[in-house]
């Protein structure tokens, strides 16, 4: 059978930066989904940030993320600045006569380029303060500026092929509100969801949003596709919001990794593997009651609520360990915390590592206890591993994601994540019933499965003219 591939086009994505170790699950499902997108046929992906990072720091992110496998070649990524500074022709040729904005700081992009200063405001993408084109003049605000550049990118991706459409996938809420009303008729703009839309209490479809999902919701149309990472999600948007036909779902691919009877060892610090104990004078197997997190250590992710709970855990049962990986700016709280509690000997904040394979060997669970999420990137990773999954029962991802592969637990109930994963931990056949059907639960998440939702939906819009084209 003949895999389906994606439309003949130019393929770029999006992102305002791509920082390894940064933004957690948002950084490896971009990169996921140009991978992805490549194998489905797309050739060369191109990888587009915003950041005004310095080339030789962005050259070093690149390099990394090529030594980890997450990017074939340095050769993908391009930058708007990196590319002002090597040939600042296209911003000259953008600006118009015009001057500084009064009463506005600016910070210099290396003589070329200087850009408005807008600190303690979270909608600074939207000032029309002017951009500095050293010796041209003027461009209006980082929308003039970013579609200056956009603009530029595109045009050398169809150079050859001056009516080929360009498909730009964008990864970034506050990039696709600037970018919404951009009318070129060759380009198709796919815009990707992270995240819940809402605000405290997070569990309530007809709750508060901030000003961004606000300001997002009333362009949503513009966009020639929007991917939402589940159905629950769409649903309840479009109940409130209403829907548009450019909605697909489209989570995002993990992986399908079989678990091994000799997995990798964890972690150096972290607890044995599991079953890799051996009683030598009896020839039984010592359990490993090893439990791990991976997630930032952020307030949406409240790892204090697990880390209470594990108070709880280890009373019932001893040997229980609670690795934690991932960094954040919660480190010293969270730590705190742990010796508070007097749970440093089976609570670890392992803090960023890079070997997800050596996370999550020999665990015998993963926990999960976010406010909300957009899918629960890290629970499907676990699964797809054969580890089942103790959750907050959040919008939205762990109840679709985690199936009948593990428990969910109501939202913010301590008491009750204790309970569940103390109940795990003493049943070993349960627990290695629902490790069997982990797998089989991911394996909707597999990439081959995925590929597909992602090209119908792509098809979908370039079959169409560009949403954003006067008629």
């Amino acid at each position: 059978m003949t895999r389906p591939t994606l439309p003949d086009a130019a393929y770029a994505v999006l992102s305002s930066r791509l920082i390894p170790g940064l933004d957690g699950g948002y950084t490896v499902a971009t990169l996921a989904r140009a991978r992805l997108l490549e194998e489905a046929g797309a050739g060369t992906v191109t990888l587009l940030t915003v950041d005004p990072g310095a080339p030789e720091a962005h050259a070093e992110q690149r390099a990394e993320f090529v030594r980890r496998g997450d990017a074939a070649s340095v050769d993908r990524f391009r930058n708007l600045f990196d590319d002002a500074l090597a040939d600042p022709s296209w911003l000259r040729d953008a600006a118009v006569p015009g001057e500084p904005t009064p009463d506005v700081g600016y910070r210099d992009v290396g003589g070329v380029v200087s850009i408005p200063v807008i600190p303690g405001d979270p909608d600074w993408h939207l000032t029309d303060a002017a951009v500095v084109v050293r010796g041209a003049g003027v461009i209006a605000g980082f929308r003039g500026l970013y579609l200056a550049w956009l603009q530029h990118v595109v045009d050398e991706l169809r150079a050859d092929a001056p009516e080929r459409v360009v498909v730009l996938v964008c990864e970034s809420r506050q990039l696709g509100e600037l970018i919404a009303g951009w009318d070129d008729p060759g380009v198709r703009i796919v815009h990707t969801i992270h995240n819940s839309h809402l605000e405290p209490p997070y569990d309530d479809p007809d709750g508060p949003i901030n000003a961004l999902w606000r300001r997002w919701f009333a362009v949503a149309g513009s966009f020639d596709v929007v991917l939402w990472p589940t159905a629950a999600q769409r649903e309840e948007v479009s109940a409130r919001f209403g829907g548009h036909d450019t909605y697909a779902v489209v989570p995002n691919a993990v992986e399908q990794i079989a678990r091994s009877t000799q997995a990798p060892e964890p972690v150096e610090g972290s607890s044995p593997a599991h079953g890799a104990g051996r009683d030598a004078s009896t020839g039984s197997t010592a359990v490993s009651h090893r439990v791990v997190m991976l997630n930032r250590l952020a307030p949406q992710k409240r790892v204090d609520h697990a880390i209470r709970a594990w108070a709880t855990v280890v009373e019932a049962v001893p040997d229980a360990t609670l690795d934690v990986y991932g960094g954040g700016p919660l480190r010293d709280e969270l730590q705190q915390l742990i010796e508070e509690l007097d749970l440093a000997g089976s609570v670890t904040l392992h803090g960023h590592v890079d070997d997800r394979e050596a996370v999550f060997a020999g665990a015998s669970l993963f926990l999960a206890s976010s406010a909300y999420e957009g899918q629960g990137l890290s629970t499907a990773e676990a699964l797809a591993r054969g580890i089942p999954a103790v959750s907050y029962d959040v919008r939205y991802g762990p109840r679709e994601t985690i199936q009948d592969a593990g428990i969910v637990v109501p939202s913010g109930d301590i008491d009750g994540l204790a309970d569940a994963v103390i109940a795990l931990l003493r049943d070993d056949e349960r627990r290695a019933v629902l490790a069997a059907r982990a797998p089989e639960v991911a394996a909707d998440l597999a990439p081959d499965v995925v590929r597909g939702l992602l090209i119908a939906a792509i098809e979908g819009a370039v079959s169409r003219p560009s949403r954003r084209t006067p008629s």
